[in-house]
């Protein structure tokens, strides 16, 4: 097995002293895969990526339980520029570029000001790799972007940042199936080439489950489901409520199920 990049430990998070939103979620990320949670909005999947990026204390969050550990150091309750320096990057789901700077200057942001003009320039050149048609767009504001470019150049000033561990934060929200399959086919590009881990939260299981590794399902904050990406595509209740397909090939939406039966939990 991979050596495991991060771990979380019997994760529990409280807002504001009162709301427990993440309670005894416990995931690993091996180096170099992508590992996927999955669930419905509400579940506490963005609560618990800003967990592991330090970003949930300007939530007025806490974790109160539990552990994250990064290569094999704590970094629980750790500030979000620290954890940054460490090696973790975050694409959150909104807030994505600064509207008023220049592709360009959105990418230069995270090197800041004591880089060379020589090592902004090779930065930039290397994510444009990825993503050319930033490349053709450097000049333009980012606040005139389409939604799939903007979500480009999100992904592109977080790998400026140099990070062994990318976090994403809902990859196809708001945007078309074709923009969504080149970015996903761009993650695969990206993982293999820089070598990068990822977590990737993401709504849709759909999507999710042709390129994660391994993946996490959350609901009301815990764990359910977890398994390697065929595993859960086979399971019954991913197919019923996530997939949207029923033993008899008709499609439901999870709203439309009453109750939630699941025939066994899975755990590692």
């Amino acid at each position: 097995m991979s050596q495991a990049l991060l771990s979380v430990q019997q994760l529990e998070v409280v807002y504001r002293r009162a709301i427990t939103a993440v309670q005894g979620v416990s995931l690993i990320v091996p180096q170099g895969q992508i590992v996927g949670i999955l669930g419905t909005n509400g579940a506490g999947k963005t609560t618990l990526l800003r967990a592991i990026s330090g970003f949930h204390g300007i939530d007025d969050a806490r974790v109160t339980d539990g552990s994250i550990a990064f290569k094999g150091r704590r970094i629980d309750n750790g500030e979000p520029h620290r954890i940054a320096r460490a090696g973790i990057a975050l694409v959150p789901e909104r807030e994505k570029a600064f509207p008023n700077l220049t592709v360009a200057e959105n990418l230069m942001v995270p090197v800041g000001p004591r880089a060379s003009a020589a090592e902004r320039r090779r930065w930039e050149d290397q994510v444009v790799e990825f993503f050319p048609k930033l490349g053709e767009l450097r000049f333009r504001l980012a606040g005139l972007l389409s939604g799939g470019e903007r979500q480009m150049l999100a992904i592109a000033s977080a790998l400026v940042c140099r990070p062994e561990l990318l976090l994403i934060d809902e990859l196809s929200l708001g945007l078309s199936p074709v923009v969504v399959d080149d970015l996903m086919a761009r993650l695969m590009e990206i993982k293999r080439g820089l070598g990068i881990s990822v977590v990737l939260v993401e709504q849709s299981a759909a999507l999710a489950l042709e390129v994660v590794d391994y993946a996490y399902v959350l609901e009301n904050g815990r764990t359910v489901l977890d398994g390697d990406a065929a595993r859960l595509k086979s399971h019954a209740d991913i197919q019923e409520f996530y997939l949207g397909r029923t033993s008899g090939g008709t499609r439901r939406s999870y709203r439309e199920v009453k109750q939630y039966r699941r025939s066994r939990r899975w755990y590692g």
